[in-house]
């Protein structure tokens, strides 16, 4: 636990010395979004609930694979065999799972607050709905990191990056998008037991995977 605790102040660090990246990602989220609402002219009442609900999770999408597509990929060579020689593998991808878990959720809170503002809020159970993404930001950030893992030992890593990214994380979107839908919708908050469950199940076994595949992986 000491291990991943100075691993993840290291990320932070990092992140800190480094502030154009996570204003790169700001600027991106609020254009994204002000560019959503000029086109689907939210400030008449046109856009539906539903597509209010599915054109948020795809923005947040997108934010994460660009955020935590950095995970791997902007670590050096130098870098990477230092912490080889200092870290075990499994302290290095759960602290690179926690710090960008934490990273998405922050970005997916304020990503949240600024739709809202722009495009409105149509959600009747706001506090579901949060807590639906902050489960939607976990299952991104575990999945996401794990394959960034992966692309960033091949070449032309972002390329790989992009491909597997969608197809995997195909799963956790479509789950996450009908939890926040009953949210959304001011369901009764057990009809969406099964939803939640299967996204904490999701993003447990990626976890699992993680820490069990990522020592064979760090070893090449």
């Amino acid at each position: 636990m000491r291990e991943i605790i100075t691993l993840i102040e290291k990320e932070i660090r990092l992140e800190w010395r480094q502030k154009y990246a996570l204003n790169g990602m700001l600027l991106y989220l609020i254009s994204t979004v002000y560019v959503c609402y000029q086109g689907f002219k939210a400030k008449s009442g046109i856009i539906e609930p539903i597509t209010w609900n599915t054109l948020f999770w795809v923005i947040m999408l997108f934010t994460g694979v660009n955020s935590i597509a950095r995970s791997f990929l902007q670590e050096r060579s130098g870098r990477l065999i230092y912490l080889y020689t200092l870290a075990s593998p499994r302290g290095i991808i759960l602290s690179k799972i926690i710090y960008n878990t934490l990273l998405m959720s922050v970005l997916a809170l304020i990503g949240f607050l600024f739709y809202s503002l722009v495009m409105g809020n149509p959600v009747q159970d706001q506090l579901y709905y949060i807590i639906s993404i902050l489960l939607g930001s976990i299952g991104f950030a575990t999945t996401l990191t794990l394959i960034a893992g992966i692309a960033s030992k091949a070449e032309n890593n972002g390329t790989l990056m992009a491909i597997l990214s969608f197809p995997i994380i195909l799963p956790t979107l479509l789950i996450v998008m009908k939890l926040s839908k009953n949210a959304m919708d001011g369901l009764d908050r057990i009809s969406s037991q099964n939803e939640m469950l299967m996204l904490l199940g999701l993003d447990l076994l990626v976890v699992a995977l993680s820490y069990i595949l990522f020592p064979f992986l760090w070893r090449s």
